[in-house]
């Protein structure tokens, strides 16, 4: 697992082009298309690198096309403004002389004020649940083909699923998910770091989310699915290699689009961030499965 940790720090490392432009790449293996959150990840630390000593509190980014995880992806900042408390950039990916993702980011310097949060949902902690080396033994040979691949694939983030059972039945369910993440290795100290890490794994399962109470998931050959846009919101310090709740609920589901939410608590209960997304969760031609082998 350390060596996947390292391939991300690797890919998060962007090489400077010229000032405002950076150049990102994949890693390799077997996608496709460019993980969204990798994309996320890179386009964050690409606005860092253009804004000292002032944290990121909010993202919101837009997916314009699938990426290709064969060349690279140049980053083009945007410095919006520079404001006495707040800094706005905007960030687009470029692939093969075409936008393939967007996004706006905002910093702020460190201020004092009212505070509240939600309470943390009561889950079971990670050592409660199955490991991920027990999950492999005992559960993933009753997870459908698709599932297990996704299970089976060496990561950078460590996945405890408290309601993994929900892939093996197409019962109906509340769309409401919780697993717990964090990063398999120690990552280094700085908190930009963790930000882009976690911005990251913000993009792992929470399209999923919308498909539960119709018994499906992403993994469904009969589902079309695809992020669309992407928010997050930092509120609190945290470390992304300690264990972090990544609690999601769907509220709406139309129009062949599915609308998602999260929150991230550490073990204590602290909220540190937010997240909402809308993606694309069209049906296929309900015979689509029998039709593949």
């Amino acid at each position: 697992m350390a060596k996947a940790v390292e391939t991300l720090l690797d890919i998060l490392d962007l090489e400077t082009l010229e000032v405002n432009l950076f150049r990102g790449h994949s890693p390799k293996d077997s996608f496709i298309r460019v993980f969204g959150g990798q994309v996320i990840g890179q386009a964050l630390v690409s606005a860092y690198r253009t804004v000292p000593e002032r944290a990121c509190h909010s993202l919101h980014a837009y997916f314009l096309l699938g990426g290709d995880p064969k060349v690279p992806i140049i980053y083009e900042v945007d410095r919006i403004r520079d404001g006495g408390s707040f800094t706005t950039r905007w960030v687009k990916a470029i692939q093969h002389g075409e936008a393939i993702f967007s996004m706006g980011v905002s910093f702020q310097k460190e201020e004092d004020g009212h505070e509240h949060q939600a309470e943390m949902p009561k889950v079971p902690m990670p050592e409660e649940l199955m490991s991920e080396k027990d999950i492999r033994e005992k559960v993933m040979p009753m997870l459908p083909e698709a599932v297990r691949k996704y299970y089976e694939r060496e990561r950078p983030i460590e996945l405890r699923p408290v309601e993994y059972m929900r892939y093996l039945s197409k019962d109906y369910r509340a769309p409401k998910f919780n697993v717990w993440m964090k990063c398999s290795a120690p990552l280094p100290d700085d908190p930009v770091i963790h930000r882009c890490v976690l911005a990251y794994a913000s993009d792992m399962g929470l399209l999923d989310a919308s498909l539960i109470p119709h018994g499906r998931s992403v993994f469904s050959r009969s589902i079309q699915a695809a992020s669309l846009d992407h928010a997050l919101w930092f509120h609190r310090p945290f470390r992304a290699d300690d264990w972090i709740l990544y609690s999601q609920d769907s509220p709406n589901a139309n129009g062949a689009r599915g609308f998602s939410r999260g929150q991230f608590f550490t073990r204590d209960g602290t909220l540190v961030a937010s997240v909402a997304q809308e993606g694309l969760i069209r049906k296929k031609d309900p015979n689509f499965e029998k039709k593949k082998p």
